[in-house]
């Protein structure tokens, strides 16, 4: 019997007409080429504007929020991220 493996969920809520969207989802493409870690994570951009059911699953206040999903739960909130620092950071148990 084998055991698959999963990698954790990184969870985008964004929105198409936010810069800071568009500016978060820059860092992070930043933080996970700096280290190759592009299958780190299994992400899943979310569009806040067309799945307001999932805002409010998750909790999300503002946008963008990164959420890591792994196992089932919720084990990293990163709510508008200001840098590649404070993702790098939030991440790091993640990363290569």
């Amino acid at each position: 019997m084998s055991v698959v493996v999963r990698a954790p969920r990184l969870v985008f809520f964004g929105s198409s007409t936010s810069g800071r969207s568009r500016r978060a989802d820059g860092f992070l493409a930043q933080v996970l080429q700096r280290r190759q870690n592009h299958d780190t994570f299994e992400v899943v951009r979310v569009d806040a504007d067309e799945r307001p059911d999932l805002v409010e699953r998750f909790r999300v206040t503002a946008i963008p929020t990164l959420l890591v999903i792994e196992d089932g739960r919720v084990c990293a909130r990163i709510v508008e991220p200001r840098g590649c620092r404070e993702l790098t950071g939030v991440l790091a148990p993640w990363l290569k």
